[in-house]
């Protein structure tokens, strides 16, 4: 148990610095790309290829841990944060839109690494740790979420034009988090568990556990994914200074995080699908919050609410996808889960850009509650299921 809070810990520093240099990317990104964009409805376009970076790496990196195991997978998975960083950076100084965008699709490949710390922590956990190991790694957003927005009030105009220091500054927590990879203490896979391959993919997910476990997970990060990437658009459309922007997505970042602190407990205490309702009955009351206004204190509120609705629903998804596969099996499994996560991801970041300028903040959330609505009736629906199956 030393060997796996240890592991834990590190994971959540891990973690820590993976979502400085995320919610750093939320905060500028689209602003970034609205100042170099040849048309407004674009704006949001580097955020949806840091998205579709992670898209497109998150299964190839789930198969390579497989065979190389967590530390080495993840540490080169650090590697690709420099590079984009360094390719985001350069694309600023030469004005570059597209040179930015190709950068934040690099960046999106350590992204989808990174998502891997919390099944690191769970497949090493034992089975009444589980939920807990998930969210206390995730609890070291509470970090990032403090840390990415400070650091880039103070590093957008540090150097050359505009946003190019904060880029820069990724570097730096990403250099840090190859350091602390090397400090934990994941046994490799043996030959046997990579060699064995489980039941189909097709299989695996034709268990209703399954479906609402991704459901949940995917539908949940694209509503806050939607929601949270037209924010500082929509809050610069209404006046709100860059501080009072950052000020927002700080605060939401840390409500995606600071409840990780509860949520495994309370899922051991009263059940994983409850949690699961409660984070989507926050996402209704976040979207009707944002729909009474337009001043500081609704957009704030309504980001909170939103970040502790994801945090239910996200833990809440991971925690039930991990009783859906066995060991040799979990490659596939968590790679297709968070496949799934990162598309509905970059749907809804091109989207929201499309969506916040052509129609504004009102339409923005007005999109997201049928989304809301199916993964409710989904959770309901599981939820019947297996109560009518046990009686």
């Amino acid at each position: 148990m030393n060997s796996t809070r240890r592991n834990v810990g590190l994971l959540a520093a891990c973690q820590a610095m993976l979502f400085t240099n995320n919610s750093t990317l939320i905060a500028i990104n689209g602003l970034a790309g609205l100042a170099l964009s040849p048309y407004q409805g674009l704006a949001t376009l580097p955020v949806t290829c840091w998205i579709l970076g992670g898209t497109l790496a998150t299964m190839p990196a789930s198969l390579h841990m497989k065979r190389v195991g967590h530390q080495r997978g993840l540490t080169l998975g650090t590697f690709w944060g420099v590079v984009g960083a360094l390719l985001c950076a350069g694309a600023i100084g030469v004005q570059s839109f597209w040179l930015l965008c190709f950068g934040t699709l690099v960046f999106g490949v350590y992204n989808a690494y990174g998502q891997y710390y919390r099944f690191a922590a769970a497949d090493a956990a034992s089975p009444d740790f589980k939920a807990t190991a998930i969210s206390l790694v995730l609890a070291g957003g509470l970090v990032g979420g403090i840390l990415g927005p400070s650091s880039s009030r103070l590093t957008i105009d540090l150097v050359g034009a505009k946003f190019e220091g904060a880029y820069l500054a990724l570097i730096l927590f990403a250099l840090v988090t190859m350091v602390l990879l090397r400090f934990i203490r994941i046994p490799a896979p043996t030959a046997s568990e990579q060699a064995a391959a489980g039941r189909p993919l097709a299989e695996i997910a034709a268990q209703p556990k399954f479906v609402v476990a991704v459901l949940s997970g995917a539908i949940g990060y694209g509503v806050m994914n939607f929601l949270m990437t037209s924010t500082p658009i929509a809050m610069q459309a209404c006046g709100h200074a860059y501080s009072d922007q950052a000020f927002v997505i700080s605060s939401h970042i840390v409500a995606m995080f600071a409840p990780s602190f509860i949520t495994g407990p309370l899922i051991k205490r009263v059940g994983v699908l409850p949690v699961m309702f409660t984070g989507a009955l926050l996402n209704f009351a976040a979207i009707a919050t944002a729909l009474t206004g337009i001043a500081l204190g609704q957009f704030w509120l309504s980001l909170v609410l939103l970040g502790v609705g994801w945090n239910f629903l996200y833990i809440g998804g991971t925690t039930l996808l991990t009783a859906t596969y066995r060991p040799e099996e979990r490659a596939k499994a968590q790679g297709a889960n968070d496949q799934a996560i990162f598309i509905m991801m970059a749907i809804s970041s091109l989207t929201s850009g499309m969506t916040v300028t052509t129609a504004g903040w009102e339409r923005v959330n007005l999109f997201a509650l049928p989304l809301v609505a199916l993964v409710a009736i989904a959770i309901l629906w599981y939820g019947f299921a297996r109560k009518t199956a046990a009686a």
